[in-house]
């Protein structure tokens, strides 16, 4: 069931975008190893992605909301993976298996096409 709209979608996007950033200082991992960067290129994918997401928040409008979606989703189980595929779950791994997780979860229950969004037609 597909209950968050695209709106709030995008603004769970640009924080989680930030968080993914800054998440290795707040949490302590910030080692200069894939712990860290795994996030933050995460996040920087992520607030590019929103960038140019055709929905409400979006600024360019160039990717799709359902290719979004799937990206968000890829995204999300590389996050929730990432800490056994780069081998530092001995050092950390609860951050990147629930934001992971919330990903995963906001690419499977968000709206395939956005509500408010104008369209770019004119009619006359």
């Amino acid at each position: 069931m597909r209950f968050i709209s695209t709106r709030v979608h995008g603004m769970v996007d640009y924080l989680m975008g930030l968080l993914l950033i800054v998440a290795p200082f707040i949490f302590g991992f910030a080692t200069g190893g894939a712990a860290q960067w795994v996030p933050i290129i995460l996040g920087v994918v992520m607030l590019a992605q929103a960038i140019m997401t055709k929905y409400e928040l979006g600024l360019m409008h160039l990717i799709p909301m359902p290719t979004h979606l799937i990206m968000d989703l890829l995204s999300g189980v590389l996050l929730l993976i990432s800490p056994w595929l780069f081998g530092f779950a001995d050092v950390v791994y609860l951050p990147h298996v629930i934001l992971g997780l919330l990903e995963i979860g906001a690419s499977l229950t968000t709206e395939k096409e956005p509500r408010g969004l104008r369209s770019t037609t004119h009619h006359p």
